[in-house]
């Protein structure tokens, strides 16, 4: 009532003071967007006008609040969110029936306030210092007045300190990072507990506010955030970790619904940035029963979610594809004939939802019976808390869930011991199985002690007190995440990058029954760009099928029906399947041979002449196609070694042969490799003449163009395949180091982004490289041709920009060598016939070790334009600088401009300086290649111009990995931050007397071919 009182004091005043002001909107007085015309609250706290948002294109217009001077513009509500004007002719005013509208030039209403009209009263808008627009009533004749309509009642996607929230009033999240319109994503008051907050995605209930008291440990912030959602009226939580709250602390403060799903608590900070302080939902696991019912979930491990021991998917195709709404069922029925048939599941330090009922309880057994005793019971938790009013003694509750047991998450700090029901014949341990430890099964013959499972397997330890599993190798103990039986595998966390990309981090002996099949299996596009990767980096090991299970009576055999405890020729006594029966390591019993007769008689005898007649013939058919396709060989090699001389006499007549080297007669008797030279190279050696052939002896027909290590040619082998050969020129700075080390590298690397070498050819000085043809050649003759760059649409771009950054990914992190590539361009940039991107060219690679994360070199290598500055200027390069590359290749990709040919001159700007500039000036639609405007999607665009921008940042710290360049890219809710000045932003202006200047010291290069360049000692 107070702070109403003084609002209504406090217009009244204004009102007396003045009629119109900066910060009011009187009655038929409109603010104009073709004149740029805003009012500032009086305190030059918020400002309201015309904008675009966040960069999107100029033709969406919306009428908004925003925090006054803000950069980037922070917008905390719009009027015509769901409706823009299309033009900059729309007005926002006081109209005659006294509403507050937007129109369009020909007085279309695009928004209303929706209130009723009156005749008897004169209605003026203000904006408050605290971001609030209000409306006011003035009766005619006298000065009393009225809010009748209020921003801060009809929200958009922020509240701001002064807003309460309650009842009806709720936040709706943008649709994308530049689309305000109406999203996915609502946080309001919980209609059904009004202490708490619930988010819905859609008609789903995405997130709810977590309980506090019994089975949730409190979230020290939500104390905070409930303080301010109350408009400061509720009773706040005060200790040691928390500060005694006063509205005061939240001066410069917003909580906002992201696009992304997450309610976020943002502060102004002394960096003059938006800081974030809290968000929910945290991670995949703070959605609102993320794995279903009865589903496990855990943030930390790669495979997210999982069934409860004795339970499976309710959809297991939906599970499969990591859609685990669904939930789990259980596999068998509970209450049996008898109470014993059921028995419970021990789970440690889980986070559950609420219960169903609770009662008093002298003992955990007392509980334990209760719940065998209801057939509805699902799981139970026993809570004994001293109770100190009565000398010391115990008082006890026992929790019961008798629906299905939701919001299931473990190794959450603060967590309870939760007891679920499950039929007995699911996880008891048997001399078959271990049982099982926490949430995970454990199959036979995994062995956690000598008393189950095939001691061969006991490799593994159950922390009855946690529930954690854990695989004990000679190297170390690692955490066991998940147990597949049915592929025998099981996923461990190694400690660190490092160990896990070593496939012999874990000293497994070779007698071991285990092996690595998987390493490093984190996907990194479930993790922030922005944050480590807390989760660990997982493992997969597969286990062998064993053998007969190991006895040493008959009663250890009762398990396997029909088996018997004997000697196996291993000398040990294991169960023995009988004489008609082998033993099969699948199924893990005896199974009866198919056919199999005691009386074998004359069909037997049949059989084994079926089987030695069928032998023969196909060892003869075998030896008439070996001779078939030996001499097959020999004849076509003949003839191609007869062609070659034939050609190789008629292009000597012609003196048509190697344009700037020597003849072919004398290539062919100068000899190979010598030993050393070619030793650990594992791809096959063509012969000279069988490339001459191939390319019609290097025929300008077949060129197909020249690149920094020479001229390329198109050949045909005798098979049909097409390929394209590199053959070193006598002209190009690279030599025999970096041919060979092309050869060497990209025979180890195999990715569906990298171009494929079928072999190489070294004969005395010629030096040649062979690879699959590519039909659309390099990018570069694609993005910069402007009749062909039409054949590019943006879809096609932003699967080309995907798959060079997937393809530096596997180079820079999940190759087993790490590479550099030090030359990354659009000219080493290959299409496919379905324009997938091939990287190529790894002549000036580096081989970086385990440990290492940069180099310092001498000798400069690259391409001016796609250098980096550290190693342009330093000759320091590391990750960061195809990083570098990469982002140079992206802006060039999407705006169709050479970097290294663009000059902007009002302001002296390189192609990067330019892309910066109409960033900051939240143009960036002005870069797109015009060719793109029909099928540009414009959040992918941003999307791209900021990664870009990101990527070519001056400080290599401030750039990111690939692995966060991926992500960023293929995320629809990754945060992206916002980029700082990229390098080499200012050109000289190409005039004709700077390049007098530079010839008197310097010669300049010039090259249509956008050559290599070699800089020694340049620093």
């Amino acid at each position: 009532m107070f702070t109403n009182f003084f609002l209504y004091s406090f217009l009244l005043c204004t009102f007396l003071h003045c009629c119109i002001a900066k910060d009011t909107i009187a009655y038929n007085s409109l603010i104009s967007d073709d004149k740029g015309d805003t009012i500032v609250s009086s305190g030059e706290k918020f400002e309201l006008g015309f904008f675009t948002s966040n960069g999107s294109s100029g033709t969406r217009r919306y009428v908004g609040i925003w925090y006054y001077r803000s950069n980037p513009q922070t917008v905390v509500w719009l009027a015509n969110r769901d409706n823009p004007l299309s033009d900059t002719r729309g007005v926002f005013t006081i109209a005659e029936d006294g509403n507050l509208k937007v129109l369009d030039g020909k007085r279309k209403t695009y928004w209303s306030s929706s209130l009723e009209s009156s005749s008897s009263t004169i209605r003026t808008a203000k904006l408050m210092d605290t971001g609030n627009l209000v409306v006011i009533n003035r009766e005619q004749g006298n000065n009393s007045v009225q809010i009748v309509w209020q921003s801060f009642e009809n929200p958009t996607d922020t509240f701001l300190p002064g807003m309460k929230m309650s009842g009806k009033l709720a936040l709706s999240s943008w649709k994308s990072y530049n689309d305000p319109a109406t999203g996915n994503f609502t946080f309001q008051q919980d209609q059904e507990d009004a202490n708490h907050f619930v988010i819905w995605k859609r008609s789903r209930r995405y997130w709810k506010s977590e309980d506090y008291g019994n089975f949730i440990s409190s979230d020290e912030m939500a104390s905070a955030i409930l303080y301010l959602l109350s408009n400061f009226t509720s009773t706040a939580v005060h200790n040691d970790s928390v500060p005694y709250l006063t509205s005061s602390l939240y001066t410069s403060t917003r909580l906002v619904m992201s696009f992304s799903g997450q309610i976020q608590y943002l502060m102004w900070d002394s960096e003059k940035v938006w800081s974030l302080i809290w968000a929910d939902p945290r991670d995949r696991c703070s959605v609102y029963n993320a794995c279903g019912n009865f589903g496990s979930c855990n943030s930390k491990n790669g495979l997210v979610c999982k069934c409860l021991p004795g339970f499976k998917p309710s959809s297991p195709d939906n599970w499969n594809h990591g859609d685990y709404s669904g939930g789990c069922t259980r596999k068998s029925t509970l209450c049996g004939n008898n109470a014993e048939s059921d028995i419970f599941l021990s789970l440690k330090m889980m986070k559950v939802g609420n219960p169903d009922s609770q009662f008093n309880a002298k003992s955990e057994m007392e509980c334990r019976v209760e719940c065998l005793n209801n057939c509805e019971c699902q799981a139970y938790f026993y809570e004994e808390v001293e109770n100190k009013n009565t000398g010391g003694s115990s008082s006890s509750t026992c929790w019961i869930w008798s629906q299905d047991v939701t919001n299931l998450q473990e190794d959450y700090d603060g967590g309870q011991n939760l007891q679920v029901r499950v039929a007995v014949s699911d996880i008891e341990s048997t001399a078959r199985s271990c049982g099982s430890c926490g949430t995970n099964l454990i199959p036979y013959p995994l062995s956690t002690g000598p008393k189950c499972g095939d001691v061969t397997y006991y490799s593994f330890h159950c922390n009855i007190s946690t529930g954690q599993l854990s695989f004990e190798a000679p190297s170390g103990t690692y955490h066991v995440t998940s147990i597949n039986a049915d592929t025998q595998t099981f996923v461990i966390q190694a400690n660190d990058a490092d160990e896990c990309r070593d496939k012999k981090f874990l000293k497994l002996i070779q007698s071991s029954p285990y092996n690595v099949t998987n390493m490093c299996n984190a996907d990194p596009t479930r993790f922030s760009p922005d944050l480590s990767f807390k989760g660990g980096y997982e493992v997969e090991v597969a286990w062998e099928s064993p053998l007969e299970p190991p006895c040493s009576s008959s009663t250890d055999c009762k398990d396997w029906p029909r088996s018997i405890c004997d000697a196996a020729l291993d000398g040990k006594n294991r169960c023995l399947c009988p004489a008609n029966s082998k033993w099969d390591s699948r199924s893990l019993n005896c199974t009866q041979e198919v056919g199999h007769r005691k009386q074998t008689g004359e069909q037997g005898k049949m059989t084994l002449a079926l089987i030695i007649a069928v032998t023969c013939i196909s060892v003869a058919v075998l030896a008439i196609l070996s001779s078939t396709f030996v001499y097959a060989y020999i004849w076509r090699r003949r003839r191609i070694k007869t062609q070659g001389r034939a050609n190789l006499q008629k292009c000597s007549t012609l003196n048509h042969f190697y344009d700037c080297e020597r003849k072919v007669k004398n290539l062919i008797e100068s000899g190979r490799f010598k030993d050393d030279d070619t030793e650990g190279i594992d791809v096959p050696s063509f012969d000279l003449e069988s490339i001459l052939v191939a390319t019609t002896y290097f025929s300008n027909a077949n060129k197909l163009g020249q690149g920094g290590f020479g001229p390329v040619y198109k050949g045909k082998l005798p098979g049909g395949e097409e390929i394209a050969v590199k053959r070193l020129s006598s002209c190009s700075g690279q030599g025999l180091e970096e041919f060979k080390n092309e050869v060497l590298l990209i025979a180890k690397l195999q990715h569906r982004n990298l171009v494929r070498l079928l072999g190489y050819c070294a004969e005395g000085d010629e030096k040649m490289l062979i690879y699959e043809y590519m039909a659309n050649k390099s990018l570069d003759s694609f993005i910069f041709d402007r009749k062909v760059c039409v054949s590019l649409d943006w879809n096609t771009r932003f699967n080309i920009i995907l798959g060079i950054a997937r393809g530096l990914l596997y180079l820079h992190q999940d190759s087993r060598l790490r590479v550099i590539h030090r030359d990354l361009k659009t000219s080493n940039i290959l299409l496919s016939e379905e324009m997938n991107p091939k990287i190529s060219d790894f002549g000036l690679a580096r081989i970086f070790g385990g440990n290492e994360t940069s180099a310092n070199t001498n000798r400069v290598v690259g391409t001016y334009g796609y250098m980096s500055p550290e190693y342009a200027l330093d000759g320091l390069f590391s990750v960061k600088s195809d990083v570098f590359s990469f982002g140079v290749v992206v802006i060039e990709i999407i705006t169709g401009k050479r970097n290294t040919g663009f000059y902007q001159p009002e302001r002296s700007l390189s192609l990067l300086g330019y892309a910066w500039h109409l960033w900051k000036e939240q143009k960036a639609l002005d870069l797109l290649e015009q060719t793109l405007g029909h099928s540009c999607n414009k959040d992918e665009y941003f999307k791209c111009v900021n990664v870009g921008l990101l990527c070519v940042q001056e400080d290599p710290g401030d750039r990111p990995t690939m692995s966060q360049v991926v992500f960023m890219l293929g995320s629809e809710t990754a945060t992206i931050p916002t980029p700082k000045q990229p390098a080499f932003v200012v050109r000289r202006c190409p005039s004709s007397s700077s390049r007098a200047s530079n010839s008197s010291s310097k010669p300049e290069t010039v090259s249509n071919n956008e050559l290599t360049v070699t800089l020694e000692d340049g620093r």
